[in-house]
Order: structure tokens, then C-alpha cells, then sequence
């Protein structure tokens, strides 16, 4: 299995993505349980699975400071009345 790719993470929509975060929080969570009772047999799914939050993680700040960089822009044309 590859890694994901963060062009998938991309073209999810705001609310698929914080639902798409959680699950993958809870995979993890549940890989460590598995690990820590030793019934885990793919260890690389951390890899991936921490890649594929960090993929998320990233697209939703980059949308967070899209936002506020166009609010801030918007406030200043209202501001100085361009």
C-alpha cells in the first residue's frame, strides 16, 4: 500500500476533512492498542497512517490562513475605502 498522496487531502471539503482527521486519529489509537497487546502484524500503517494526518493537518491550516488572509484583506479595503 503507498503512501497517500496530499492531492487527496486536497480535494476533500472542509467538513470531510475534520471528519477524515478524527478517523485517522482513531486508527492510530487503535493501532497503538494493538501494539501494545501484540496483535499488531502491519507495523508500516504507522508510517502511514501519521503521514496521512500530517497530509490533513496541513491542508486544514493552509485553508485556515487562506481565510484569514482574506478576511484581513477585505477588512483593509473597508478600512481605507478602496
Amino acid at each position: 500500500m503507498p503512501l497517500p498522496k496530499i492531492a487527496d487531502a486536497r480535494q476533500l471539503s472542509d467538513e470531510a476533512l475534520g471528519t477524515e482527521i478524527l478517523a485517522a486519529k482513531r486508527k492510530l489509537f487503535e493501532l497503538r492498542l494493538q501494539q501494545a497487546t501484540r496483535r499488531l502484524e502491519k507495523t508500516h500503517e504507522f508510517k502511514h497512517t501519521r503521514h496521512w494526518i500530517a497530509q490533513l493537518l496541513t491542508v486544514e491550516r493552509e485553508r485556515e490562513l487562506t481565510k484569514a488572509e482574506t478576511t484581513a484583506t477585505t477588512e483593509d479595503e473597508i478600512n481605507h475605502g478602496s
